[in-house]
């Protein structure tokens, strides 16, 4: 369903309801036409557009800035997802919570799963605005703007900087238009760039059931025990239960993503890390790693150091 493209509709969370009225009947026509709906699920535009869709059997793709694992058993996704006819995605951890940068770093999602994007409403700042913005800066698909009664959008902003006004009255928008304007004036990504969704197995992404090799951090150690840390390389079950005594909880059969959390820290702490180095070698938040850590530490996995505050793995 990732590959079908379809129609970015994205807008504020405080549209008015004459926005969302024509959001609604957007969703709906889309469908009726066999056009696919892209959206990030947010309050207002969001939700509006993809719910309608999904109502009138049309596909729908909601790519999530927060909570997806939340989204995924909610109810008011579920018989879409039941169906078949819609699919979440994130980029980010299945249980983070909201966070403003990632609403703004999920957007690039939303146009480049799309052959063509809509703005209901925007206002003069925030995540609808510096994404279209971004589309229309990478040329990533073409920006149409529906005109708007309110005063305080900048809707119009987006029409100045290269978006295209669409036709203010529902009836009158031809979609299908929208999709060959779209087919012609996409940019096409060069040979150097990569599908997201034709990688092959060696090359994972951030959607595959996969998980890539993380680099190990280089400690400057010579001692016997830094020498083993081979003893810790990636399996495909994540398999590291040498490292921790057997009443100690057993991630070889569930595969997730503190598994793997855990499974790379036995690698990375021979040596006492700061939470800044872990951040630094995993990427990760820091809300995440500091979760994360103190669950190991109960876990036994590793143990906490004072003074500075530090973690290693335990001995063996």
């Amino acid at each position: 369903m990732l590959n079908t493209g379809g129609i970015a509709v994205v807008g504020s969370r405080n549209a008015g309801d004459e926005d969302l009225q024509f959001t609604h009947m957007l969703g709906a026509k889309a469908a009726s036409l066999g056009r696919a709906i892209v959206s990030g699920g947010a309050r207002g535009v969001d939700e509006t557009a993809m719910l309608a869709a999904m109502d009138a059997g049309g596909n729908v793709i909601g790519v999530m800035a927060d909570s997806l694992l939340k989204s995924a058993t909610s109810s008011k996704w579920r018989r879409g997802l039941m169906d078949g006819n819609l699919v979440l995605v994130s980029p980010f951890y299945p249980e983070a919570g909201f966070n403003p940068g990632n609403a703004m770093a999920r957007n690039k999602y939303i146009y480049c799963l799309a052959d063509g994007a809509m703005v209901i409403h925007s206002g003069a700042k925030g995540g609808t605005i510096n994404g279209a913005e971004e589309n229309l800066k990478k040329q990533w698909v073409p920006l149409w703007v529906k005109p708007t009664q309110d005063t305080s959008a900048a809707n119009s902003l987006l029409v100045n900087k290269g978006g295209h006004w669409c036709a203010e009255n529902i009836e009158q928008l031809d979609i299908s238009l929208l999709t060959e304007v779209a087919s012609s004036n996409t940019v096409q990504p060069s040979e150097s760039q990569n599908n997201l969704f034709s990688q092959t197995a060696d090359q994972p992404d951030m959607f595959s059931s996969g998980f890539p090799e993380l680099k190990p951090l280089t400690v400057k150690d010579t001692s016997a025990e830094s020498q083993s840390i081979t003893d810790f390389e990636l399996e495909p079950k994540f398999t590291y239960t040498n490292a921790v005594s057997e009443s100690q909880q057993d991630c070889e059969t569930a595969v997730d993503f503190y598994c793997l959390f855990v499974n790379e820290l036995m690698r990375l702490a021979t040596d006492p890390l700061t939470v800044e180095d872990i951040i630094a070698q995993t990427l990760l938040h820091k809300s995440q790693v500091t979760g994360w850590l103190q669950q190991a530490v109960e876990d036994g996995y590793v143990k906490k150091l004072n003074r500075p505050t530090r973690y290693q793995r335990m001995k063996r």
